[in-house]
């Protein structure tokens, strides 16, 4: 069977060697011409993807990585993985998957299944997407299926992958269910079947809004475990041994990437559509939100002013052993300090290059270091008697 995946990021390009793997004839589609000419020969940034995988699929002819959309018109499975990022003034932003899903329904044949994989608020695909498709194609819902399926990325984890991670599914129809519940039983473990597509989409946004809540709320109590003069990480530790009613979560400089500072915000976005409350997010956000701007004050309180003061960030990712910068909390940080008359660098070899900068090595040079990502590279020897602010530990 012919599969064409959408989107070719973190999200789409593991899904599509995941189905290549399971036999599946792949294409993945991009509109990023740089991102399939570097595909095509087997190379890629996505952690969760060797160059070597790629390669072996592209030599047995499982996977072709491609920027022409008139594959789909072949395809029995089209899934649609593309970004659902925050507009500038911190909206939900559809403009790709509106885009791309334009772009499917130009090419679609009737017989299809079309899977949404991105992230969207509650009501998107029955009353936005699905529209799209029928007016593109000049099909009727019913010559074609369309269903809801979540991505639940984790990038660099080992324990649950692709294969091994619940995976929802729902769809407009009963049939289209059951055929997005066929193509994805051959690959992935546990399939959890939703009555409905809006089930799936809320829960997806809801998972991520837990996340966002629980993670503010432990930033809160670390900075009021700081006030008092007690290490919040053996408080989370003590906590932690309840057998029952507790999860652990860790205080950080906030949360960045695709899913935790992002899906929250479309959940309150639709809330807000039918007069419901989202105090809980909307605070949340806050929080992390102004996370960075408290590790400024506390490098100016350490330090006695940041005027003139040489400071070196080290990591800027969203988060340790990844190269992804999407939403990184450390653009707030830096900005904050150098508002503040600091000279800031930073450190990460993973990313090498961000806004226009090039990481800078691990040095003694500096007044102070601000441990932002800590990646498992990183050798903190190298600073030498540089005092180390650490966002992840006793802030």
């Amino acid at each position: 069977m012919q599969v064409c995946v959408v989107g070719q990021g973190y999200v789409g390009l593991p899904l599509a060697i995941a189905a290549a793997d399971a036999g599946y004839v792949v294409y993945g589609v991009d509109n990023d011409e740089a991102k399939i000419e570097l595909l095509s020969m087997g190379k890629t940034n996505v952690e969760d993807v060797s160059d070597q995988v790629i390669k072996n699929s592209i030599s047995l002819n499982r996977y072709t990585p491609t920027n022409d959309y008139g594959v789909i018109a072949q395809s029995k499975v089209v899934l649609i993985c593309v970004p659902t990022p925050l507009s500038e003034d911190h909206k939900p932003d559809l403009s790709a998957l509106i885009s791309a899903t334009k772009s499917v329904g130009k090419n679609l044949k009737s017989g299809t299944l079309v899977i949404i994989e991105s992230t969207i608020e509650p009501g998107t695909c029955r009353q936005v997407l699905l529209p799209i498709l029928m007016h593109e194609s000049g099909l009727d819902e019913v010559d074609f299926d369309l269903a809801y399926s979540p991505e639940r990325i984790d990038p660099t984890n080992k324990k649950w992958t692709i294969n091994s991670t619940p995976k929802l599914v729902s769809g407009i129809s009963e049939k289209a269910l059951e055929n997005a519940e066929k193509f994805y039983g051959k690959f992935i473990a546990s399939i959890i079947k939703c009555s409905s597509v809006e089930i799936a989409e809320t829960a997806k946004l809801l998972e991520n809004s837990f996340r966002l809540v629980n993670i503010a709320f432990i930033i809160e109590i670390a900075m009021f475990c700081k006030k008092i003069g007690i290490d919040v990480s053996e408080v989370i530790s003590a906590a932690s041994t309840k057998p029952y009613g507790f999860m652990a979560f860790y205080p950080s400089i906030g949360v960045g990437g695709h899913c935790i500072p992002v899906d929250p915000i479309y959940l309150a976005n639709a809330a807000k559509k039918v007069g419901a409350p989202s105090r809980f997010i909307d605070l949340a956000d806050q929080i992390n939100y102004e996370a960075p701007e408290y590790f400024v004050n506390r490098a100016r309180e350490k330090l006695g002013g940041l005027k003139g003061k040489k400071i070196l960030i080290i990591g800027v990712s969203y988060k340790p052993n990844l190269s992804d910068t999407r939403e990184t909390p450390v653009k707030l940080l830096i900005s904050g300090m150098r508002q503040k008359g600091a000279e800031v660098h930073w450190h990460d070899d993973l990313v090498k290059i961000w806004n226009g900068e090039k990481s800078v090595e691990l040095s003694n040079q500096y007044d102070l270091a601000v441990l932002a990502t800590p990646h498992d590279y990183i050798d903190l020897t190298k600073l030498g008697e540089v005092p180390i602010l650490n966002t992840r530990g006793s802030i």
